[in-house]
């Protein structure tokens, strides 16, 4: 019966239009107090949840993505990206998808990377003859890489929500060659579609301006080396490396490339401030609500339903993927971290995936979700920014969708595409 009350308060509470954030809270505080629990239980987990040291490393990486976002280095990473593979046919989309694998690699973010990029690529695209749904399709799928690519605050926030069973550091290792098989599916696409609706290939700018256009995009692209590796070093913790990462993504903008105004700082300084204290408040929130589940043993109960409908662990993983998927069509993607974390961790754990994979399975399944409507914000994001309305936008996506779902299959069914690096590596 306390189960059922956390549950219907919750989701009456995001039916009404409550932020998940205070959904998770009031349901979890309703629980405790049905359960005769005192109340100051919830107060010390909500504290608890975000008295984490390594949580301090999330507001550096949002703001080193915000600096670079606003500095202008995504049109550097745009045009390096233009004059490597611009001249294939439909090259502008495959320009779209490797920036995007560029600049994700920098922000973390796939709103930011769609905001970045996609103001700079969606017209150009529309001026070059893409039709718009095109544009805007390309844009909003490949935006996910920020996810997967690291450094990637949504991993650090998977890595508190196990307890602190996976390493950051693996994690990290982890997302690079699932990010890159999910961009090569995504441009194998965009140059299938882009034949199929017969766009031109631009013009080879010739190797002199490769060169210097990749000269240009290097203090940007060593943001993300210089945060990595200094991780995987030893040099720093991943706090540390944050950190830097803020001060180094402000030296460039500032010195190096010399594109950032006051102006623009401030607007950084602020979107970062609001988008860590939303990511704050959902993880101290999402920690009460994740010990009354506990409390409830539904991450055992789980197990037991799911194996209890087959022993086939093929079945059960792709009962897990598609119930990840529709969870992510609905709700925000940090919420459902902390959430579906216990949950299904448990269940991976007892068919033998390793819980780095499943971190790798988890973020692609909440990135695609957030390609997808009711609630999927890079979908709306990229329709604001494409100026184009979302019904015309996702009659067109689905081949999209398929690139994702197959490098999604491959990451859940063959381990040493998210384990190899780790393994090698990180040991």
């Amino acid at each position: 019966m306390g189960l059922l009350l956390l549950l219907a308060v919750f989701a009456f509470c995001v039916i009404i239009g409550t932020p998940v954030a205070f959904a998770l809270g009031i349901s979890a505080i309703s629980a405790m107090f049905f359960e005769g629990l005192p109340l100051t239980l919830g107060v010390q987990r909500i504290i608890s949840g975000i008295n984490v040291f390594s949580l301090l490393a999330i507001p550096f990486f949002i703001f080193a993505g915000e600096l670079m976002f606003h500095g202008g280095i995504a049109m550097r990473l745009v045009k390096f990206a233009q004059a490597a593979v611009g001249a294939v046919r439909g090259g502008l989309g495959i320009v779209n998808v490797f920036s995007s694998m560029l600049f994700g690699g920098i922000s973390g973010s796939a709103i930011a990377d769609i905001s970045a990029l996609g103001s700079i690529l969606v017209p150009v695209m529309k001026d070059k003859g893409y039709d718009a749904d095109y544009a805007v399709n390309v844009t909003v799928t490949s935006s996910i890489a920020g996810i997967i690519i690291p450094p990637s605050h949504n991993m650090i926030i998977f890595a508190i929500a196990t307890g602190g069973a996976v390493s950051i550091e693996k994690l990290f290792l982890a997302g690079v060659v699932p990010g890159i098989l999910m961009c090569l599916c995504l441009a194998a696409t965009a140059y299938v579609v882009a034949v199929k609706r017969g766009y031109a290939a631009e013009k080879f700018p010739g190797f002199a301006a490769l060169f210097y256009a990749f000269i240009a995009a290097i203090p940007g692209l060593l943001t993300a080396v210089i945060i990595v590796g200094g991780v995987l070093s030893g040099i720093f913790t991943v706090t540390e490396s944050g950190a830097f990462g803020a001060i180094y993504a402000f030296v460039v903008t500032l010195l190096i490339y010399r594109s950032i105004t006051w102006e623009n700082f401030k607007i950084a300084v602020v979107q970062s401030v609001k988008t860590t204290s939303m990511v704050m408040i959902l993880i101290a929130c999402a920690a009460a609500f994740a010990y009354m589940l506990t409390y409830y043993r539904v991450p055992t109960k789980m197990v037991d339903l799911l194996t209890g409908i087959t022993d086939n662990p093929i079945f059960i993983l792709l009962m897990i993927n598609a119930v990840l998927l529709l969870l992510g069509m609905i709700m925000d993607m940090a919420a459902l971290i902390l959430i579906c974390t216990p949950i299904f961790l448990p269940v991976a754990a007892a068919l033998g995936m390793d819980p780095v994979q499943f971190g790798m399975v988890l973020l692609v399944n909440l990135g695609l979700g957030l390609c997808t409507p009711p609630v999927g914000s890079c979908l709306f994001v990229g329709c604001a920014v494409g100026k184009l309305p979302m019904e015309k936008a996702v009659k067109t996506i689905w081949p999209f969708y398929m690139a994702i779902f197959v490098a999604l299959m491959m990451i859940t069914f063959i381990p040493a595409i998210s384990l190899t690096l780790p393994n090698l590596i990180a040991g």
